[in-house]
């Protein structure tokens, strides 16, 4: 019989893998992708007020583009749904999330890193010879309605204190940038003890 704690680890491992399972889909590049599905149909569906069809599941899971737009909605849906999220006292105040490179990691295969809270995720895509490096809020995260009202300035640094990203989100939840060293994502967090954070820049 599987104690609580053992039925808390699985369900934190089920939910890391549904985001990077959700991550790897946005990811995705499609030749001639479009828009699928209408917003009305989407926002339908996340209101619970309409299912959606199975072509239309097909089409979503078919489209980054409109995956992307779905995701979108469902941020500015629950940034909605709490308007004075930034001035609620009992509001949880984020201060930083910390993340490790995994063993399993290599340098060849690094797609993406998720911090220990699951709330954030770095995405690294190759583009012209170097890497674009995504940085990612979880919809699902407490903090999301503060930080994509407040539109604090963010910085990802890694394990040595260097900057490999800093800006602030846009609607989506992003902040993307060219990847700034020389060498691949696995081998420059390798030589840095392996760790990376997320943290706002203080002025």
């Amino acid at each position: 019989m599987k104690s609580a704690q053992d039925e808390q680890g699985a369900n934190a491992l089920d939910a890391l893998d549904a985001r990077l399972r959700e991550r790897a889909l946005l990811a995705r590049a499609v030749p001639g992708d479009r828009l699928m599905l209408a917003d009305a149909t989407l926002l339908a569906a996340l209101d619970g007020t309409r299912v959606l069809t199975p072509n239309e599941r097909q089409a979503l899971s078919a489209s980054p583009l409109t995956l992307r737009r779905f995701r979108r909605l469902s941020l500015e849906r629950h940034a909605a749904a709490r308007p004075h999220a930034h001035a609620a006292a009992n509001d949880p105040v984020w201060t930083g999330s910390r993340g490790m490179l995994r063993a399993a990691a290599t340098a060849t295969a690094l797609e993406s890193l998720l911090t220990d809270d699951g709330f954030w995720t770095l995405h690294f895509l190759p583009q012209g010879g170097g890497w674009q490096v995504i940085l990612s809020l979880s919809v699902e995260a407490p903090f999301a309605a503060r930080l994509l009202s407040g539109q604090p300035q963010l910085r990802v640094i890694d394990g040595g204190g260097a900057i490999v990203l800093q800006g602030r989100l846009d609607a989506d939840g992003e902040c993307e940038r060219a990847w700034p060293f020389a060498n691949a994502p696995a081998e420059h967090f390798q030589l840095y003890g392996a760790g990376f954070a997320v943290e706002p820049v203080v002025s």
